[in-house]
This record gives C-alpha cells, sequence and structure tokens, in this order.
C-alpha cells in the first residue's frame, strides 16, 4: 500500500501533492445537456486537396506537432499537447474555456470554497468509463497517488506548494485540504489533473501503462508510436452523447517547419502547428490552405541557473536582460509576430501592470559594465542551449541573441540537442542557460512558482526567502485587488532578480486545410472535438 494512502470506510485521504500537468480536455456537458451532433464527415478529396478521406467513409485529421509522444503513461510528461489529448481521452477534473475566460466543468460538474484551505468538488454522476463502469471519488484519489507516485511522474512537483491531501466524502464527492489558502486553486487544476481508472490499475499494477489506457472521454486511445505519432478515435458510447469533431484524429511529430508546411501543402497533415512568419505567405497563396492566428498565452524567456557560474552573480543575469534587442528580433526575425514582454506577464494576463518596473532597455553598454562590476572586465565564456523547432523560429531567435551576447563579452557557443534531450535536462536541473517557453500562463502564480519558488522543481534552481514568502502570500490572498498587488511585487523582484530574462510572447499562426475549421487556443491545446472537417 502506498505510503501516501489510508484507507477507511468511506474516506481515503492521499496525503500530499497533487501533480500539474499542461493538459486540457473539453468541458463534459452540463447537467441536463448533450453534445452537438457530429460534424459530418469529410468526403474523399480530390488530388492535391489538403484533407483525405479512408475509403470507409470515416473522417481522419492529422496535425503536425512539435511537441513530445514518448509514454502511453500519462504522467510520464509534462507538456500542453499531451496534457490535451489526456485529458480528452481520460479526462481531467476542471476545464478552461478561453472564450469566455473562466473554468468550467468537466468530470466535476460543480465546486465550492468551505473554508480557505478546504475546496468540495462535487463529481458527475453520470460519467462512465470505456468499459461502462461508473467514474467516482475512488478513482480521483487513485489519480492523485499516481500524480505524486507513479514511478514515472514528471508532474507532482507542479502542485507540491499546495495540497496537503483529497479526501473522499462519498462517490462523488471529494475534498481538496490544502496547506494554506490558495485563492488561485482552480488555475492549478484547469486542465491538469488527469483521471485514470483505479479498476484498471488494480487489475494490472505497474504493467497498466502497457495497457491501452482506460478513458472517460469523448475519444479513445488507439495506438502511440513513440517520438512518431499519437492515434486517438472517437468514442462511440461517450456518456456524454455524440462526439463532435473527425472520427480519427493523428498526432505527429513534426519539428522542422519546413517538413510541417510541405506536409500541409501535399496534404499529407490538415492542421500543422507553429509556422514561422517567415513561412506564412507560402500557406496564405495556397489554394489548398490557410492560416489561422491566435495570441499565445505562453511566455517566451532565457533561463539562468543560479547554481552555475558566471550566473551565480546577479550582475551577470541583469548583463544578460540588457544586452538583449528584443525589439530587433520581433521585427526581424519574427516579423512582428510577438509582443515584447517587461517582466514576466504581457497584456490578457491576470494581474499585468502596464507600469511595471523595472524594465530592461536595449543597452549593451551597460550590460559591458555590469558585466565588468561583477568581476569579468575581459568577459565570460557561457553555453546556450536551444531547442530547434520546437518554438517559432527558436534556432534562428536563440543564434541572434548568441550575437547580441557575445558583443557585449558574454562570449556565447549555441548549442541544439534534440528536443526530448533538451527538456529532460532541463527537468532534471542539468541546463544551466537555456531558450524556452512557459505556456498557458493565464494566472502568473502556479507556473512561475514551478520554476522560481525554493524546491518546487529543478528546471532553474532559483532559490531566495523573500520570492518564496511572496508566492505564499500571493496563493492566500482572496481579494482580488489585494491579490493583484501582492503578485506585482512577486514578479517586480523576479524581473530585478533576472533567474530569467522574459523576452516575448508569439502570435502563433496555425496552417490548416480549406476544408478544416479550428479556432486556435491561447494556450496551445489540440482538442479533436473542437476541429470541424467541411
Amino acid at each position: 500500500m502506498s505510503r501516501w494512502v489510508r484507507y477507511g470506510s468511506l474516506v481515503v485521504v492521499v496525503a500530499l501533492l497533487l501533480g500539474a500537468c499542461q493538459s486540457s480536455a473539453p468541458p463534459a456537458p452540463r447537467s441536463g445537456e448533450r453534445a452537438p451532433a457530429a460534424a459530418n464527415p469529410a468526403a474523399p478529396a480530390a488530388s492535391g486537396a489538403a484533407a483525405t478521406a479512408p475509403s470507409s467513409g470515416l473522417s481522419r485529421v492529422t496535425v503536425a506537432v512539435t511537441e513530445t509522444i514518448e509514454s502511453q503513461n500519462p504522467y510520464a510528461d509534462s507538456v500542453s499537447l499531451l496534457y490535451g489529448i489526456w485529458c480528452e481521452v481520460l479526462g481531467c477534473l476542471v476545464h478552461f474555456d478561453p472564450a469566455s475566460g473562466d473554468y468550467a466543468p468537466s468530470l466535476a460538474e460543480s465546486w465550492e470554497v468551505e473554508t480557505p484551505t478546504s475546496w468540495i468538488f462535487h463529481l458527475r454522476r453520470d460519467a462512465r468509463w470505456q468499459d461502462g463502469s461508473p467514474f467516482t471519488a475512488a478513482d480521483v484519489l487513485h489519480s492523485f497517488d499516481r500524480i505524486a507516485n507513479d514511478p514515472g511522474t514528471k508532474q507532482k512537483s507542479n502542485i507540491a506548494p499546495v495540497v496537503e491531501r483529497v479526501e473522499a466524502i462519498d462517490e462523488h464527492t471529494v475534498r481538496i485540504v490544502t496547506k494554506g489558502p490558495v485563492a488561485s486553486l482552480l488555475d492549478y487544476f484547469k486542465d491538469l489533473i488527469i483521471m485514470t481508472s483505479k479498476a484498471q490499475y488494480d487489475q494490472y499494477g505497474d504493467d497498466v501503462w502497457k495497457q491501452p489506457p482506460l478513458g472517460t472521454g469523448p475519444y479513445v486511445f488507439k495506438e502511440l508510436v513513440p517520438n512518431q505519432r499519437m492515434v486517438i478515435a472517437k468514442n462511440p458510447h461517450w456518456w456524454g452523447g455524440p462526439v463532435d469533431g473527425p472520427d480519427e484524429v493523428v498526432y505527429r511529430v513534426m519539428r522542422e517547419p519546413e517538413v510541417r508546411v510541405t506536409a500541409l501543402l501535399n496534404g499529407e497533415v490538415q492542421i500543422a502547428q507553429f509556422i514561422p512568419p517567415h513561412l506564412a505567405q507560402r500557406v496564405i497563396d495556397a489554394p489548398n490552405a490557410k492560416i489561422a492566428t491566435v495570441d499565445s498565452l505562453e511566455i517566451m524567456f532565457l533561463a539562468m541557473q543560479p547554481k552555475a557560474k558566471p550566473f551565480d552573480n546577479k550582475l551577470v543575469r541583469q548583463a544578460v536582460a540588457y544586452a538583449i534587442d528584443r525589439d530587433a528580433i520581433i521585427q526581424g526575425l519574427l516579423q512582428g509576430y510577438a509582443t515584447r514582454l517587461d517582466g514576466p506577464t504581457g497584456p490578457g494576463q491576470y494581474g499585468y501592470n502596464p507600469n511595471f518596473q523595472p524594465r530592461y532597455t536595449y543597452d549593451p553598454e551597460k550590460a559591458k559594465q555590469l558585466l565588468a562590476e561583477a568581476g569579468y572586465p575581459n568577459g565570460v565564456d557561457v553555453e546556450l542551449v536551444t531547442p530547434v523547432g520546437r518554438y517559432t523560429q527558436d534556432k534562428q531567435v536563440a543564434e541572434a541573441m548568441a550575437q547580441m551576447l557575445t558583443a557585449v563579452g558574454i562570449r556565447t557557443k549555441l548549442l541544439t540537442p534534440e528536443w526530448p534531450t533538451m527538456w529532460a535536462d532541463v527537468q532534471a536541473g542539468k541546463t544551466a542557460f537555456y531558450y524556452m517557453g512557459r505556456g498557458s500562463v493565464l494566472d502568473p502564480g502556479r507556473p512561475l512558482s514551478q520554476y522560481f519558488e525554493t524546491g518546487i522543481s529543478p528546471r532553474v534552481g532559483y532559490s531566495n526567502p523573500q520570492v518564496d514568502a511572496l508566492f505564499k502570500k500571493e496563493r492566500g490572498t482572496f481579494d482580488p485587488q489585494e491579490r493583484k498587488q501582492v503578485l506585482n511585487d512577486l514578479l517586480s523582484l523576479l524581473t530585478e532578480e533576472a533567474p530569467a530574462h522574459f523576452l516575448w510572447r508569439h502570435k502563433m499562426l496555425w496552417g490548416l486545410a480549406r476544408n478544416i475549421d479550428l479556432t486556435p487556443r491561447p494556450d496551445d491545446r489540440i482538442f479533436a472535438s473542437e476541429i470541424r472537417v467541411r
């Protein structure tokens, strides 16, 4: 028996930790509603058309994606793509609806704050696993335990600061007891807490991830080939009613932008993530494709680990910030498809302050001065790690930043490992200086805690008692205006300390076949049930 779980007659307690992912599922129908009727299947495409249909008449859509797809274990990675897929296949507790800007029911149909440290979640009574068995509180507690204790989990650190225990009040009600008041608890939960079947785990034990996972969602798992593709299909017996979206969706890993665009124009894929600005015109001019845009909530940054020289010196970290000409990169390489960040957040994100201070301007002379004051009058050698094809123009952007840094005396060697290798090293705290994004930053408290609060994860390895105290205070402040002021103090201190230099948010370009309708989400998730084939 797990040391985190204590079984009683009706109450099961999972001590410590929920894991956070980054995921998203379509909201389950609210009580008394049914899902809309399914979209019409696509007709077979003519030669050169951007969408094809199998001979059976079923609609199939292939999506070219850039993130990792490695394991059938839903807790074994922490990336937006997989959180979205797993929430749609397995199910999640709470959904975020970008159209309304609010949290929405999923497997939890409602919730309330019982006390400042206790929240009650009411589960849907009509939800069923794909084998017809009911979804209950026992599955919720089991899932929390897996997030915290599964040998392969990479998600528990996201919620470690806030959850004390989870209790089952009855089969359809759970209580979340927090370590202190947490005003933003739903942000920790939205599209992040993936549900898995306790009965399936009881049957297979640690071999459960070798089996096709059993879910509650509108789509079912069909196939996963590591680092190549994942395939899901409509659940014909979904408890929520008929399912919108294609009959089958293939998520295919294609990290090279040219490859994604070519595949879209050739009809090999029907949706292509993250079209770089310099290739957008090819898609716009194509007779069988189109562009859809969305302002991303992903904040791009340069992370600098204070445990590694020369980044143990704050003056060096600040010199990095003054050395980067963000406006030049945005207007040049990104062709204006980005919004500069003067701090960790920008317009549309919770607590954003247009008068935020401090701000780093492009000032190479100031960077040189700070570098000399830090004890490096003759400069210093560093290695900057960047992904290739994971983000818009990532390698090209990193090359430009490396030149700017070298010009002020921070002689920068660029390293370009494969994305799965880089991501694994970042999660393990093995990378001192890297270019990356943090997605789905609507409320900055939780995602920034993941990187900058002591002991939450080793990704940056930053530790500051003042910062920790502000994280704790913002979580415990329920008055919105007071909390925004605490967040402003927290973000100001982080910016001044500079364990990361915040750069911009991309305007994301998605390539779509002409017969595909999809409104891209600002959190970069892709839901099969939101895709329409005409």
